[in-house]
């Protein structure tokens, strides 16, 4: 596999900004693979990075990402140049109470969130990846489609920390990609009366597609007394918005004894009615990232053919020269469904190759 010097990334500069450059293609470590990126998805993260300036500039996104190992370091043996893998799988030290509990991605000695030198992201022709945090890609399941395999992760584990059971009721805040995500997820799961909240028509559209009823946000009672509990009250309430005010409503859906998963984020702090939550004893938790073994969870999900997968990805894959465009389209409610960034399709990339490591 002949592979370039150089390759195309996009690169965000500030707020609003983010450009196409050419960088060198970095060659893999001991204990290294380097993968062409086949598709990468555009995460919430990616949202808040790109139009909050949540993000560090100069760096690369892109965290949802599937492709084929273009060469591997000298230290690896498990994979082979060709293999279609889905990278970011998580380690972790394997001793602390994080990973004890079966939550590598809360590892205590790696830091949290923003912590350590970030390495460069998929909205790229290639990328680094450590070997240790490959899985591959079963047979049946495309790249793009395996692209989806991080976000199914944490739709997955948002379900594992609430506990919610089969034939229970579930409310999902929130029908952007990741909504609809864990909209499929839960149905997979044996939950199908999901109600789903969203300001935007089309993605109400595509949430009601997908399998859940849907309303608009002015539609959902909040109770002025935090003791009384709203007619047809769920057993679990997922909010995916990350928006204040579905974080309310959200809370005041939830029967006594229900629980309530932060799974979207959002720049914008909520408050809670402190006593709704005393009164009724909820659950209140965070999802963050993903359950030991997530991935693999995830893709064997997506073999399965459980998953409405056409309704989940957008039908238009965009070029590295599409991420802000498409970013900002999400952002408004436009595009309800995962968007792809497919490097490769990009014209520009370079082709002045090196011989494979």
């Amino acid at each position: 596999m002949a592979i370039p010097t150089t390759m195309q990334v996009a690169v965000y500069r500030k707020p609003g900004e983010v450009v196409v450059e050419e960088r060198g293609v970095p060659e893999p470590g001991p204990e290294e693979v380097l993968l062409e990126v086949s598709h990468c998805g555009i995460c919430g993260t990616d949202l808040h990075v790109v139009l909050e300036g949540m993000g560090r500039p100069n760096s690369v996104g892109g965290h949802e990402y599937a492709g084929t190992i273009a060469a591997v370091g000298e230290r690896v043996s498990d994979w082979r140049v060709g293999d279609d893998v889905v990278g970011g799988a998580p380690t972790g030290c394997g001793r602390c109470h994080a990973c004890r509990a079966g939550r590598p991605a809360l590892c205590e000695e790696k830091g949290g969130f923003g912590s350590g030198e970030e390495r460069m992201g998929a909205f790229a022709d290639y990328k680094l990846v450590s070997a240790a945090n490959l899985v591959a890609v079963p047979e049946g399941v495309t790249l793009r489609e395996a692209a989806l395999t991080e976000p199914l992760a944490v739709a997955l584990h948002a379900i594992t920390v609430s506990g919610i059971e089969p034939k229970q009721r579930a409310v999902v805040t929130g029908a952007g990609p990741l909504g609809l995500l864990l909209i499929a997820a839960l149905r997979a799961h044996g939950v199908d009366d999901i109600l789903v909240s969203e300001p935007a028509p089309a993605r109400r559209a595509q949430a009601e597609r997908v399998g859940a009823r849907v309303v608009a946000p002015e539609a959902l009672e909040v109770p002025p007394m935090p003791f009384t509990i709203v007619d047809q009250a769920c057993d679990a309430a997922f909010e995916c918005s990350g928006h204040p005010e579905a974080m309310t409503a959200a809370l005041a859906q939830l029967r006594r004894l229900g629980t309530y998963v932060i799974v979207g984020t959002g720049m914008r702090r909520a408050k809670w009615d402190h006593n709704r939550v005393l009164m009724n004893e909820l659950q209140v938790t965070g999802a963050y990232n993903y359950d030991s073994g997530g991935f693999d969870a995830a893709l064997e999900l997506l073999a399965s053919g459980a998953l409405p997968t056409e309704l989940l990805i957008d039908p238009d894959d965009e070029p590295l020269e599409g991420v802000l465009a498409a970013i900002e389209a999400l952002g408004r409610g436009e595009r309800s469904a995962k968007v792809m960034i497919a490097p490769r399709s990009n014209p520009s990339t370079s082709s002045r190759g090196r011989e494979e490591v």
